[in-house]
This record gives structure tokens, C-alpha cells and sequence, in this order.
């Protein structure tokens, strides 16, 4: 409902107003009208003020607050990398907390430890190198401990994969795919 609508509701009862009237009738509407832009306004900022609701300028208000910006594009991804920065602490070095705080990148990642100083990271579900990788790895590089060595993992098609999706080499020409297209094909 309108406020102009809502201010009539609330002065009928009285009786004492000519509600159609021009003269009280308009001032109700630009009252009304100045009131839906103020209510429109604040419903914005109060969308934009939390990660779990905003869609534009909050998110990337909230972003500037980082050196590096994650690499999501779509404000959902992009809420739940800030959230996962927000939440590093002094506390961040387990393996549980550096999983959970790598997702700050902005795509899914995950870290395996693979000895006293060295760790693996993946990209599960992102198929070869993901775009924007040198940022990505920035970023990542940011949140691991710094006396890590890093190894990166991709994922790309193997023989026996390729053997089972593509009967013949015909089934690939016929997708007419690049050979950065057919490594990648692994979904």
C-alpha cells in the first residue's frame, strides 16, 4: 500500500476531511510520494548494509576495505568470499579455518596439507585454470601462511576420462573443440 493511501486510511476515521478534495487530496499525495521515496531509500540501505542481503554498492563498499578484491562477479559468490575474509582471525592457521577462509578468493578452493611446510590447493568443480588466476593466486596467497610452500592443482581431462566420454575421435571433432576446450571438458 501506498503512504499516501495509508495517510487516507488513517485520516477517514476522523470524519472531519474532504479526502478527494484537491486541495487535501494532493497535499496527502506529494506527502504520500515524498514518503514512499524516503521508505524506498532507507529499504535500499537497509539491504545494502549486510552481506547476507546486499546486491551492489554494499558488497563493493565492503570490498574496498581489502587489499585485493575477490574474483567473483555475481553478488552471491562475491558476499560469501567477504564474509569469509571478515572472518579471518589471529586464529586462521589450522587447516579447518584456512579452508574455510580460503573461500575469500572468491571461488570455491581447498587446501591439502602435504607435509610440515607445503600444501596443495584445488579448484573443485572449476575445470583447468580458473579465469582470473594471477589475482587468484594473490589473494590466496595473502590469506596462507607465508612460509607455506604453495602447489596448485587443476583439473583437467585424463586419457581413461576422455576415453569414456568420447567413443571416437569423430565425437570430438563434431563438438568442434579447441584443444584448451577438450582438457577442460571434464564435467
Amino acid at each position: 500500500m501506498s503512504h499516501s493511501q495509508y495517510l487516507r486510511d488513517l485520516l477517514r476515521p476522523l470524519g472531519i476531511y474532504d479526502l478527494e478534495a484537491p486541495f487535501n487530496g494532493g497535499e496527502l499525495d506529494a506527502q504520500g510520494e515524498a514518503l514512499d521515496r524516503a521508505m524506498a531509500a532507507l529499504e535500499e540501505i537497509q539491504r545494502e548494509s549486510s552481506l547476507t542481503t546486499a546486491e551492489s554498492w554494499g558488497l563493493e563498499q565492503v570490498a574496498r576495505l581489502f587489499l585485493r578484491r575477490p574474483v567473483a562477479t555475481q553478488p552471491r559468490p562475491l558476499a560469501d568470499a567477504l564474509a569469509a575474509l571478515l572472518r579471518i582471525g589471529g586464529d586462521s592457521f589450522t587447516l579447518e579455518a584456512i579452508n574455510d577462509t580460503i573461500l575469500g578468493c572468491g571461488i570455491p578452493a581447498k587446501v591439502e596439507e602435504l607435509g610440515a611446510a607445503a600444501v596443495a590447493v584445488s579448484f573443485p568443480g572449476v575445470a583447468g585454470e580458473p579465469p582470473g588466476f594471477g589475482e587468484l593466486k594473490r589473494i590466496i596467497e595473502d590469506i596462507l601462511p607465508p612460509h607455506l610452500d604453495i602447489q596448485y592443482h587443476f583439473w583437467y581431462l585424463t586419457w581413461a576420462e576422455l576415453e569414456d566420454k568420447f567413443s571416437c575421435w569423430r565425437d570430438i571433432e563434431d563438438r568442434d573443440l579447441t584443444w584448451s576446450g577438450l582438457e577442460t571438458c571434464v564435467i
